[in-house]
């Protein structure tokens, strides 16, 4: 098995460079949106944009991909834990927010979300094992042989992964996680059988 060394990095703003301006009008396709995933067809409640120049301390602004430029307080989500990645103009962004949408109830940075985790292996702890989580919904897992990853999508606020198993045949299993922590450094998701605490990892080939 491959070493791998676990770094802390920096956030990057992926989507930064592709941007004209943060509060140009062009609408931006959901980087996570490849069809139908998990085989549901659940109407999902998230507001999925980029993260506007008009942000602050306590406001996030959301240029929506339905054209619609939001501004919203984000002063309650602060204090109960609920904005996820931080957030930066240009960032990539799902919000759930109340029904006036003036104000955001869980704010997750996709672009935060996006990069190589590793954990220690939960079966020895003598190796590591990870998830590389890509723009266009796109995952890997990393040196797990027994789990092909084929999705992932933020889904009413929740983390939603595909997978098939090894000797499973082409069944697909879809798990939704709760996102507990997530910054430059660390990923923490749960639900009520699982929860998985990564770092931020660069791989030694």
């Amino acid at each position: 098995m491959k070493a791998t060394n676990i770094v802390c990095c920096g956030l990057v703003s992926m989507w930064a460079l592709l941007l004209a301006g943060c509060n140009g009008g062009k609408k931006q396709v959901p980087f996570e949106s490849v069809g139908e995933m998990g085989g549901g067809a659940v109407a999902d409640s998230t507001i999925y944009g980029l993260c506007g120049e008009g942000s602050a301390m306590n406001t996030l602004q959301v240029i929506a991909d339905d054209g619609d430029t939001l501004n919203l307080s984000v002063a309650d989500a602060k204090d109960n834990g609920k904005v996820l990645g931080g957030y930066a103009c240009g960032d990539r962004m799902a919000v759930i927010a109340d029904a006036t949408k003036t104000e955001a109830r869980l704010v997750i940075n996709e672009t935060t979300l996006l990069g190589d985790w590793m954990m220690p292996n939960p079966l020895d702890g003598s190796s590591y094992v990870g998830i590389s989580i890509r723009e266009g919904g796109i995952v890997e897992g990393i040196d797990q042989s027994s789990l092909v990853y084929k999705s992932w999508r933020i889904q009413n606020g929740r983390l939603e992964l595909t997978a098939v198993r090894e000797g499973g045949g082409d069944e697909e299993e879809t798990s939704l996680f709760d996102i507990v922590k997530l910054d430059a450094d660390s990923l923490v998701f749960a639900n009520a059988d699982d929860r998985f605490e990564y770092g931020r990892t660069r791989k030694s080939r």
